[in-house]
């Protein structure tokens, strides 16, 4: 299940990649997943079939949706790409701790766990293709995440929520 996703513009649940079939393929290794091509040419889409209906689209790099006009949808266009992102992700998935770790080893990608007092909870960093962070929680982990995550602890980590946001 996808927890959270922090965005600097809205994306949605999409990533763009060097390799997009390599990244979904990892992404399903750790999520137990199948992948499949995806509606948007060299893009890709992870399911777990879990009961959320969890998934994830991977473009090619430099793809971004648009907006369209009025009565057309959206699409996909060339961007120039980024080497690193303003997102990052945090999901809880069935594999283990020493199972992420080895598959980011293989990948040759960055994969730091950090235990619960050096975080607010127990995640495992998993940087894709060295540029896109994911925060991958085994089952032991995600306690901790759903613990911190309820009204009291957030207000005492960050403060009272704002009662209204300017426009």
């Amino acid at each position: 299940m996808i927890h959270h996703i922090s965005l600097a513009k809205p994306l949605g649940t999409r990533i763009d990649a060097r390799d997009p079939l390599r990244v979904a393929g990892v992404l399903a290794k750790i999520w137990n997943g199948k992948v499949y091509k995806f509606l948007v040419s060299d893009s890709y889409i992870v399911i777990p079939f879990d009961e959320y209906g969890t998934h994830v689209v991977v473009f090619k790099e430099g793809d971004v949706w648009s907006p369209s006009t009025e009565i057309e949808p959206a699409k996909v266009i060339q961007a120039t790409p980024t080497k690193l992102v303003a997102i990052h992700a945090a999901v809880s998935v069935p594999t283990t701790q020493q199972q992420i770790e080895q598959i980011g080893q293989q990948e040759g990608w960055r994969v730091l766990t950090r235990k619960q007092g050096d975080a607010p909870f127990s995640l495992i960093e998993f940087w894709v293709e060295n540029r896109i962070l994911f925060e991958f929680m085994p089952p032991e982990f995600t306690p901790q995440y759903l613990e911190i995550m309820e009204l009291e602890s957030i207000e005492q980590m960050l403060g009272q929520h704002l009662e209204s946001v300017p426009a």
